[in-house]
């Protein structure tokens, strides 16, 4: 079996942005870029994508007018090497919806569901990336084998773009819980 049998060869080479722009959202699901290298997601469990996705409603309820809250689509944290991320969930400008691509100067909050397998990348690899893009807010959430998630906040440190830990929560997922407004999207 040949590396071309297992991967197709425009994943074993560089792309630029303006390779991945000319792609097809098709294309670009289940990916993500880093350093210029495609690197394949495996396709979320049901239970993630649920909690992503009341993650993101509730953080959409809570924004306000000048916020979104969406999941699963790039944010394009720099252009050479070529390093996009989907977050789980994104907290974006309400007027930038229609800018392609989503930079991190558009970013408030980005949230990663902790799934096996994405542990490293999800508690090292993309707290450093978003912390050096200067996203503000991280939260990563662990799905706890109780079905009670926890979830960890970081809060960036601008003069050293880093993170700094935040406050930690634990519950039921639903609209109402109290960590869904403890970052005040109104004021930022």
């Amino acid at each position: 079996m040949t590396a071309e049998m297992v991967a197709p060869a425009w994943m074993h080479t560089q792309i630029s942005a303006e390779q991945y722009d000319s792609w097809t959202e098709e294309q670009c699901a289940g990916i993500e870029i880093v350093d210029g290298m495609v690197v394949v997601s495996p396709s979320a469990s049901k239970r993630h994508n649920r909690l992503a996705r009341i993650l993101a409603n509730a953080l959409d309820a809570a924004a306000g007018p000048d916020w979104n809250a969406d999941t699963d689509f790039d944010v394009r944290l720099q252009d050479v090497p070529l390093t996009n991320r989907r977050p789980d969930v994104t907290v974006y400008r309400a007027e930038t919806i229609d800018l392609t691509p989503t930079r991190p100067e558009h970013v408030l909050l980005v949230v990663e569901v902790v799934s096996p397998g994405s542990e490293t990348t999800d508690r090292i690899v993309k707290v450093d990336q978003y912390a050096k893009a200067g996203i503000p807010f991280y939260w990563r959430v662990e799905q706890a084998a109780t079905g009670v998630p926890i979830v960890y906040t970081y809060v960036l440190d601008p003069a050293t773009k880093a993170y700094r830990d935040g406050e930690m929560f634990t519950g039921t997922v639903k609209a109402s819980v109290p960590f869904f407004i403890a970052v005040d999207l109104g004021s930022v």
